[in-house]
């Protein structure tokens, strides 16, 4: 295995390690057995990750690769981080607003700094 072979390996565990920190069930995918085209860790239901553990990243590219990749009903994710920085995760605009608009904030932001008007 290449040498950026394995930093991407152990990116995809480290990734898997913090995000079964937050509660999920994650895993690296099954891209290490030869099958191609599944996410580089799951147990996030519904989003497709994308692994990248690289100093210089082509976001444009990876997220491509990730709509690619992804399947019906999965939303495509890159979460990538280099070194002496913490996990990112880009995604397109339109699939970020399915997030949020699932998400419906109970409180508008406005009204938690207590300003009606909406002005900082």
């Amino acid at each position: 295995m290449t040498n950026s072979r394995q930093k991407g390996a152990r990116g995809e565990r480290e990734l898997a390690r913090i995000l079964r920190e937050y509660g999920y069930d994650c895993r690296r995918g099954q891209q290490y057995c030869g099958a191609n085209g599944d996410a580089d860790v799951v147990g996030l239901e519904g989003i497709h990750i994308e692994c990248k553990r690289v100093e210089r990243l082509n976001l444009e590219d990876a997220v491509a690769q990730s709509v690619r990749d992804s399947r019906a009903g999965e939303l495509p994710a890159v979460f990538h981080r280099k070194n002496n920085f913490g996990w990112l995760v880009t995604m397109p605009l339109a699939d970020f607003m399915r997030l949020y608009r699932d998400y419906e904030p109970p409180v508008p932001f406005a009204d938690k700094a207590g300003d009606e008007d909406g002005e900082r």
